[in-house]
């Protein structure tokens, strides 16, 4: 193991983009992205430029040093434009619709670092930033709230309380594309999978603690997101891959690496799924397990997995930041 690069401030992605013949590999840390000119086989960074500065992290005044999802994702689309991810400071809070640049939101910067633009909001947590293949679709994966009190005034009694039952599935996580001007709900509204379109394409319910009146947003005007995933299973990793690369069944799909729950009744999570991919419409056709096993019998775990990244070869590899390790996950040669 080498030292590539010292010195960083909670680095967390890292994107390798060509332009013009070169690659560059773009880093993110707390408060900023920077990018170096790679060659093959280096073992020590190159010279560093500073693409983007002044990103939000803990040391605002506001937050008193507390910022539970400081960690930066990023993505670099064919026009060479640096999107970043800035995820929210709280489970559900107003002040990060108000901030400056707003959290629970995703911008988007020229090759430069200048010309800064909202590209999308109302994402709490964005995670795994990618690029579905052949196109500039920009897909992610989102953490949403926790503890959402019953929403429905419908007489059972519920309403407003925080019930573990309903808390356990509600709202899911989410696997979507994501458009520019597009707002996908937090914290005013939240996806609802108990209707018959199941976890595709959930209408948006408003918000208790937030939204209660549906003053704040009309959730019927907000974006739905494409695929829900089970609540508080915590989607971290998001890697597309083609052509057939992991198995012949699937010619194009996603990986997906579930950090797993911390407050669900049952634990959930702490896995790798495939996302199997419809060609014609872009959109993903159902779930399919790939690596589990990180629970034990006592349902203890030994394993989070974190990120995952195609490798050299064939197969792909899982970071789990539980255990301190990565795995090597061969590929399928048989249908």
């Amino acid at each position: 193991m080498t030292q590539w690069a010292s010195g960083l401030g909670r680095p967390h992605d890292i994107v390798f983009h060509e332009r013009d013949g070169q690659v560059w590999v773009f880093l993110s840390e707390k408060d900023r992205v920077t990018r170096s000119r790679w060659t093959a086989g280096e073992t020590t960074r190159g010279t560093v430029e500073t693409v983007v500065t002044g990103l939000p992290d803990a040391s605002l005044p506001e937050l008193h040093g507390a910022y539970g999802h400081e960690l930066k994702n990023l993505a670099v689309d064919s026009r060479h434009r640096v999107y970043v991810a800035i995820a929210s400071t709280c489970n559900v809070c107003l002040s990060d619709t108000t901030s400056d640049p707003l959290r629970g939101a995703i911008y988007r910067w020229d090759w430069s670092g200048g010309s800064r633009e909202l590209f999308a909001r109302g994402l709490r947590n964005a995670e795994g930033l990618a690029w579905e293949p052949g196109t500039d679709t920009l897909w992610v994966a989102v953490n949403n709230r926790d503890n959402t009190p019953y929403p429905f005034d419908d007489g059972t009694g519920q309403y407003g309380k925080v019930i573990p039952e309903y808390v356990d599935n509600h709202p899911p996580e989410a696997l979507t594309s994501v458009r520019q001007g597009g707002h996908y709900g937090w914290p005013f509204c939240n996806s609802n999978p108990d209707t018959a379109s199941g976890l595709k394409h959930m209408p948006l319910d408003r918000d208790y603690d937030m939204n209660r009146d549906g003053s704040k947003a009309d959730c019927a005007a907000l974006d739905k997101t494409d695929q829900g995933i089970q609540a508080h299973s915590a989607p971290l990793g998001l890697t597309f891959f083609d052509n057939g690369e992991l198995n012949p069944a699937w010619k194009r799909g996603a990986l997906v690496a579930y950090h797993g729950s911390w407050n669900r009744t049952e634990r959930t999570g702490y896995k790798v799924t495939v996302f199997p991919w419809d060609l014609a419409t872009h959109q993903p056709t159902g779930e399919v397990d790939v690596v589990t096993g990180f629970k034990n019998p006592d349902l203890s775990v030994w394993g989070r997995p974190v990120d995952v990244a195609l490798a050299p070869g064939g197969g792909f590899i899982v970071s789990d930041d539980f255990a301190g390790a990565l795995y090597r996950i061969a590929a399928t040669t048989q249908p």
